[in-house]
């Protein structure tokens, strides 16, 4: 998995007045808590911040400039919902070799046959997993699977390390045909049946 050396700053100074102006500099509000240490408020540079979030599940490498740095998961991020900035984060504090409950998610590949239609219900799986080892992700290869195919969560390859939390008997994906080639199909079908009959009545 990804880990992030990202600088942090201690934040004294509370309020939304003040998170307007830290987010006008460049820094993002957020947290840290866990391992039951007193919640720390911190102050994020933005664009890094950013940058590491397009990773799931990004491990950062909180840097406050003293030596002791502290690795921390993010769980909770809050974005504008117009603009889609970031406003605030959320961090939970790891240590290696300690178990954590994520989410990771589920990427496609591959193109079902032709007139099927994938029908993908389940985009992301929670497993818990080792902190600073946490799967980016599990791949489903569905080239030229057919109508009636179905994937559930039990049959997915499950990373190693990885355990599942998610219900196993949950349905991840199936492969189905549109209404429309349905009706296609029966129309067809019917128009069969209907030359057939027509041939054996001009027969008799």
């Amino acid at each position: 998995m990804a880990e992030i050396r990202i600088s942090a700053e201690d934040r004294t100074e509370f309020g939304k007045g003040f998170a307007r102006r830290a987010r006008a500099a460049g820094k993002i509000p957020g947290v840290v808590y866990g391992h039951g240490e007193s919640v720390r408020h911190v102050l994020l540079p933005g664009h890094d911040l950013m940058i590491a979030l397009r990773t799931p599940n990004v491990l950062l490498n909180l840097d406050f400039g003293d030596g002791k740095g502290q690795m921390a998961l993010p769980k909770d991020v809050q974005k504008d919902p117009v603009k889609r900035t970031l406003e605030h984060v959320d961090l939970l504090l790891v240590r290696s070799g300690e178990k954590v409950t994520v989410d990771i998610p589920i990427t496609i590949v591959g193109e079902v046959v032709g007139g099927a239609v994938l029908d993908h219900s389940l985009n992301n799986l929670t497993v818990t997993a080792e902190a600073t080892h946490i799967p980016t992700g599990i791949e489903v290869d569905v080239d030229r699977k057919e109508e009636g195919f179905q994937l559930f969560v039990r049959d997915l390859p499950l990373p190693a390390g990885s355990e599942l939390v998610t219900d196993g008997d949950q349905l991840v994906l199936q492969v189905v045909v549109t209404r429309a080639e349905a009706a296609a199909e029966g129309a067809e079908s019917a128009e069969g049946e209907a030359g057939e009959a027509g041939s054996e009545a001009s027969a008799e």
